[in-house]
């Protein structure tokens, strides 16, 4: 048994206030393999204590020193890659390929372009020629980052990064579920050299420590990615201090298929929402097809899908592995069921475990057709390898089901029509719009629109969220 229940707090290694133990289960197998200890009050105020005395003088370090300890930090990640790989296979069920090819090597790719945004970032510029005044970029202060399961390493390093770069000072609550992979970030913080304090990481679940840090008053921001629920509570908690909020949700990305798309655009929608299990809040979980070629669509999906192979994690391969936790598992499985119970037509998977995988929260791609906006289905967050297909007569109606959800993350479109393609990438209501298989280029916003979420990660936009805005007057 792994045992990580201290606490990273100014720059060491302690024990918490209270010892309150939490196993960490690996999904692959349910076997209990770690345990955390889930913090309190108390240790809530150690480390906002620490951090709040810590950003006196880290708000001030020069950008260069900056730089200089992220390209430390830089080189560390990648000295520990395996680790951290396989850290995360183990603790959230990424097969272990997979969790080095997309899962580790998206926070490498997060802390390089950041460096380099921070190497162009001007924190002070003139307004214009004509006037005195000065608009200076200073760190908002203390910050908490409260971060999901699915893309552990993806979604610390979209925070930390940005924090440490613009001189904020902060703490990790990672989530309690998928913990041991954040905490091996504090170890490559830790050795980087960054200063006491500037960095501290706390283990515990959203009710308490979450909680806490949402309440607290010298906490000045607040960036969570996770469940619309929890936004909504986290949303509640920091209006009584007015603390900045910024939020990366869920939701229910739809993926439109025209009639004239390029060849494999429906085996690439099944294989883009079955990677990570499903697991992911901008997945293409409805598929939109042009009625004229419905009839191919489903054929060609469920012999995509069929082919999708369902394996523990630790196998080297191309498979998908479990989703996270047993409680993820019920829901998934509840959401299937009640896709039949609604009439939506089961064409591949079902509520049966895969063959062979007795143990383990292994769920089979599943597909659904006949499905209507209103059934749960198309209409709430699965997160996991469960699409849905929808058939459209023409292009109004399509944008018209993809924006009538309460969700705007992420939208794709198919076509090789290119006028057409813009001109419905302009109208969907999204933070990112996806055509013809083109993925984001490093350094792109991320972010949703409506009940996915407020502010966005990545590049400058993502310096900017942990940033004030200062109008200096007579500098001149």
């Amino acid at each position: 048994m792994i045992d990580k229940r201290n606490f990273y707090i100014n720059g060491h290694w302690i024990k918490p206030d209270k010892q309150n133990d939490y196993y960490v289960i690996n999904p692959s197998n349910e076997r209990r393999y770690a345990k955390i200890s889930l913090g309190n009050n108390n240790d809530v105020e150690k480390a906002v204590d620490a951090a709040k005395n810590a950003f006196i003088s880290w708000s001030q370090v020069s950008k260069n020193h900056k730089i200089f300890l992220l390209e430390k930090l830089l080189k560390i990640y990648k000295s520990r890659w395996e680790e951290i790989t396989q850290t995360m296979s183990d603790e959230m069920g990424a097969p272990i390929d997979w969790s080095s090819s997309a899962q580790t090597s998206s926070g490498y790719d997060h802390i390089n372009d950041f460096i380099k945004c921070l190497k162009d970032f001007d924190f002070d510029k003139k307004f214009d020629s004509k006037s005195n005044n000065l608009i200076s970029y200073e760190p908002i202060g203390v910050c908490a980052l409260i971060t999901p399961w699915n893309w552990p390493i993806n979604q610390i390093t979209l925070k930390v990064i940005p924090a440490l770069s613009t001189g904020c000072t902060m703490v990790l609550k990672p989530s309690e579920i998928a913990p041991l992979s954040g905490m091996l970030f504090a170890e490559i913080v830790h050795e980087a050299g960054f200063p006491p304090g500037v960095f501290n990481l706390i283990n515990g679940d959203g009710e308490g420590v979450g909680t806490d840090l949402s309440l607290h008053p010298d906490i000045d921001m607040i960036s969570f990615t996770g469940s619309t629920r929890a936004g909504k509570l986290i949303s509640k908690n920091a209006a009584s201090t007015i603390k900045r909020v910024c939020l990366e949700l869920g939701g229910k990305g739809g993926n439109i298929i025209f009639a004239d798309s390029y060849n494999n655009a429906i085996r690439d929608g099944v294989k883009n929402i079955m990677s990570n299990t499903g697991q992911s809040c901008d997945a293409p979980t409805r598929m939109l097809v042009e009625k004229s070629i419905y009839k191919r669509a489903i054929e060609e999906a469920a012999d995509e899908a069929k082919k999708i192979k369902v394996d523990i994690a630790s196998k080297k391969g191309n498979h998908i592995g479990p989703v996270i936790s047993k409680i993820q598992y019920d829901k998934i499985i509840s959401l299937i069921q009640s896709g039949i119970d609604e009439g939506a037509k089961l064409i591949t998977g079902g509520i049966d475990k895969p063959e062979g995988l007795a143990k383990g929260y292994f769920i089979r791609p599943t597909i659904f057709t006949n499905v209507t906006n209103e059934m749960r289905i198309a209409r709430e967050e699965i997160f996991g390898p469960v699409l849905s297909i929808i058939p459209f007569e023409n292009e109004d109606e399509a944008i018209a089901i993809v924006n009538s959800t309460s969700y705007g993350l992420g939208n794709y479109v198919q076509t090789e029509d290119k006028e057409k393609a813009r001109r419905v990438a302009k109208k969907l209501r999204s933070g990112g719009v996806y055509i013809n298989g083109n993925s984001a280029a490093p350094g792109t916003p991320f972010g949703g629109y409506r009940q996915s979420g407020n502010g966005r990660e990545g590049g400058k936009w993502g310096l900017k969220e942990f940033l004030e805005i200062k109008t200096i007057c007579g500098w001149e």
